[in-house]
């Protein structure tokens, strides 16, 4: 009986070389991009993905405020803040959030698709957005997402 034996390497967290990756949400679709961005910090990406290590690469978005929304979301979309007292719960338009801090949009949306356990909390700080052009990570020379 001719049986090759093939087995599934787990990863440890030592083991783990990250990278870093920029990517520019000037005119990209919002839902589109971060499940992307998403997929990146999770590490669901790399050949050797282990759902129980935190495998993910860090990401830094540039231009969050020129990021685009389709139909009506800029209008009918919801972003909610409760401070947990009563009557405080506060809603606010995606334009609102825009104008106020615009990469709460992009954070916001990533958030909710990582899983939602404490390695959620490891990959999410992998994650660098700012609203305009300029970034202060140059010397960990990052890549281009593509």
């Amino acid at each position: 009986m001719n049986t090759l034996s093939y087995k599934t390497r787990s990863v440890r967290k030592e083991d783990v070389e990250r990278r870093w990756f920029v990517v520019d949400a000037e005119g990209q679709v919002l839902g589109r991009l971060c499940t992307r961005i998403a997929t990146v910090l999770r590490g669901k990406h790399r050949p050797e993905y282990t759902p129980h290590v935190d495998t993910g690469e860090y990401v830094i978005v540039i231009n969050a405020d020129k990021v685009k929304l389709t139909g009506k979301k800029e209008i009918v979309k919801i972003y909610q803040t409760y401070s947990g007292y009563p009557g405080g719960l506060k809603e606010l338009t995606a334009t609102q959030v825009r104008s106020k801090r615009p990469e709460r949009l992009i954070e916001a949306a990533v958030k909710g698709m990582l899983p939602k356990n404490k390695l959620a909390n490891a990959m999410f700080q992998k994650l660098w957005v700012y609203a305009g052009p300029d970034h202060p990570h140059t010397a960990q020379k990052p890549e281009p997402l593509i």
